[in-house]
């Protein structure tokens, strides 16, 4: 894509990883209102945890600019689990954690260009599988996760239930 280029987060793009966490945490909030705090109060912390995760796990955050503007992010590390079930191949695992594209930029296949390169990034650290998750209301993202090769693993499902509707 012209225009596009794909690089590592450096520390000057903290206020803009910030703001694109807030925009992609309100996004998620609009598909899960009743889930989700506004973006403005997670950003933060979120970004300081998330840091955090890819400093502790092998991880890496990458920017996707677009013409010289920042125009989304993504995040991933290793996860090593330790589920008696699972293959060992499939107890360690990359996840991707985070993938924003910002709403001028969308529908550029952006997103599909920061999974490539975080899966690769990934991948040269030895993990066979890539995992990550969205919202079932997600169907952009769940389509563009599609387009890059990603199907359902494991599914969640979730029921709110009341005191009484519980067997109680």
């Amino acid at each position: 894509m012209n225009g596009l280029f794909v690089r590592n987060a450096a520390p000057a793009d903290r206020d803009a990883l910030r703001a694109a966490i807030a925009e992609l945490h309100e996004e998620e909030r609009r598909l899960s209102p009743t889930t989700r705090l506004p973006g403005g109060e997670t950003a933060e912390p979120y970004l300081v945890w998330m840091l955090a995760q890819v400093a502790e796990q092998a991880g890496a955050v990458l920017v996707a600019e677009h013409g010289g503007a920042f125009a989304g992010f993504a995040a991933g590390w290793i996860v090593q689990e330790n589920n008696i079930e699972e293959t060992p191949a499939s107890n360690r695992f990359g996840v991707i954690s985070d993938v924003c594209v910002l709403s001028p930029f969308r529908g550029r296949r952006i997103a599909s260009r920061l999974i490539e390169a975080l899966s690769g990034h990934l991948a040269r650290s030895g993990v066979s599988r890539i995992r990550l998750s969205v919202l079932a209301a997600n169907a952009a993202a769940r389509a563009a996760y599609e387009r890059a090769g990603f199907a359902p693993h494991e599914v969640v499902y979730e029921k709110i239930v009341r005191v009484g509707e519980a067997g109680e």
